[in-house]
């Protein structure tokens, strides 16, 4: 994919450009309006690729939930393994994971990776940060511009929220992380702030927190970034710098040579195979372990 197409679908989907605006640029650099429209099934993400795990698969549970939010109920996706023969729910507890959504909003994508998660061992939740709006909708442009309209405090206190009921699930053993994507990433460094309980933070190529804020971080973080993302790695230097000199637990990757939400594989233009499956085992390894103790 042309590094100009790709740079300006990315202003696109984080509303740095309106859609006629990124339809006309598309076209100039495609040549021509027939080429653009062409070319938009491979930009754009196709969620009859997502599911990875079938929500039917015989090795987990996943249904919709309810719960209290800050100000009112937030719907969620919620996933964990199956009861084995002679388990019974009283006893079966797993490590939690609530995982954040991107600026698509809880998208057939991101129930996947809940599910993902589910066959992993854990008990995951996939709050949707639209609740109070009607849930997340189908068109992506839609969901995009929801998202934007949302109180960012207001929005990071559901996700608190999310994070407290999971914690008290009669599935959960009380050790709770959580997994950011693009929007999410930024939440989750913001989860990472104002939540001191976190017992693990991963965020995968999200805006950085406040380096004010850094000192009131207490959960181990793990950081994933995209090599050709200039507009999101101009800010992990410095972020990295004042964790390390704070004192924090903190594992940055640069993932060389790959494009923001290389993990995305609904989205053919910027999922890479290759960095998504290690940034994914590098997860697992990072959750297994903080969530253990």
């Amino acid at each position: 994919m042309n590094r100009e197409i790709s740079d300006l679908y990315d202003r696109y989907t984080h509303s740095l450009l309106d859609r006629r605006t990124f339809l006309e640029r598309l076209a100039a650099l495609a040549g021509g309006a027939a080429a653009a429209n062409a070319m938009l099934p491979l930009l754009e993400n196709d969620y009859a690729r997502a599911a990875m795990v079938p929500e039917d698969d015989a090795r987990i549970r996943a249904s919709m939930v309810e719960y209290p939010g800050a100000e009112g109920n937030v719907r969620g996706y919620l996933a964990h393994p199956a009861d084995k023969a002679g388990e019974t729910a009283s006893v079966m507890k797993y490590p939690a994971v609530v995982v954040i959504h991107e600026n698509r909003g809880l998208n057939p994508h991101i129930q996947d990776v809940v599910r993902r998660f589910a066959v992993a061992g854990y008990i995951s939740l996939g709050p949707d940060a639209l609740s109070a709006k009607g849930g997340t909708p189908a068109n992506e442009d839609e969901a995009r511009e929801k998202i934007g309209q949302l109180d960012p405090v207001a929005a990071r206190r559901d996700f608190e929220a999310s994070v407290a009921w999971l914690r008290t699930h009669p599935r959960s053993n009380g050790n709770v992380g959580c997994v950011g994507f693009c929007w999410g990433g930024a939440m989750a460094n913001q989860l990472a702030v104002h939540v001191p309980d976190l017992k693990a933070v991963v965020a995968f190529y999200g805006r950085v927190a406040a380096l004010e804020d850094v000192p009131k971080i207490q959960a181990p973080l793990l950081l994933h970034y995209a090599g050709r993302d200039e507009r999101i790695n101009a800010d992990v230097p410095a972020y990295r710098q004042a964790l390390e000199e704070a004192g924090k637990e903190v594992t940055v990757y640069m993932y060389p040579d790959v494009d923001h939400a290389f993990h995305n594989d609904t989205n053919a233009a910027r999922y890479d195979e290759a960095a998504a499956k290690l940034a994914w085992d590098r997860t697992l390894a990072f959750l297994a372990e903080k969530l253990a103790r």
